[in-house]
């Protein structure tokens, strides 16, 4: 993924991908309930996105699409934050993240589960 988004831009990103194509007055009217945002705050962070090209604006009624999807988003920023913050290590990643919250029996199998599928053979 070539897309950098901001903390701010994410906020509309996460609009998008909750909603499916969505009319920019309603990505203001649920950032400016959730977030405090005033309308044009959104529509500048809006212009941001499309710019990037993270956004498709649709006429008739400035309806906004994304035109990327949240897997690679999310796929890319953890990748640069284990490289940046982790040295590359999943690992340690996981010890950091695992040290930071009580997991529930069902939260636990699922995570063995998963890390037997990636193991190696």
């Amino acid at each position: 993924m070539s897309i950098k988004f901001f903390a701010s831009e994410l906020k509309v990103m996460n609009v998008l991908w909750n909603n499916g194509d969505t009319p920019a007055k309603t990505v203001a009217k649920i950032l400016g309930e959730s977030v405090g945002w005033k309308a044009n705050t959104t529509y500048t962070v809006i212009k941001k996105c499309i710019d990037k090209g993270g956004i498709e604006r649709i006429e008739p009624g400035f309806v906004c699409h994304p035109l990327i999807e949240k897997e690679e988003v999310q796929k890319a920023e953890t990748g640069e934050l284990l490289e940046n913050i982790f040295d590359g290590s999943a690992d340690r990643l996981f010890a950091t993240l695992l040290g930071t919250k009580k997991l529930s029996g069902e939260e636990i199998s699922r995570l063995k589960a998963l890390v037997n599928e990636l193991k190696e053979d």
